[in-house]
């Protein structure tokens, strides 16, 4: 992390399952997490539902 932060990029991290995980990347200053303890995977179906709305695609979120 050190090392990317140094060339001016941001550190993602996947996969974060537990509490430990993330307290340990948050006290290395990685940037963003993702993953199970964030939430769990979704169905299509589940997907769908919760995230379009009248059959359109949610709008790309430009990266920061």
């Amino acid at each position: 992390m050190s090392m990317a932060h140094a060339l001016g990029l941001r550190v993602v991290a996947e996969g974060v399952e537990t509490e430990a995980q993330r307290a340990w990347l948050s006290l290395r200053d990685c940037d963003v997490m993702q993953g199970w303890l964030f939430g769990k995977a979704l169905p299509a179906a589940d997907f769908e539902s919760r995230f379009l709305i009248h059959g359109k695609s949610p709008q790309a979120h430009p990266a920061v």
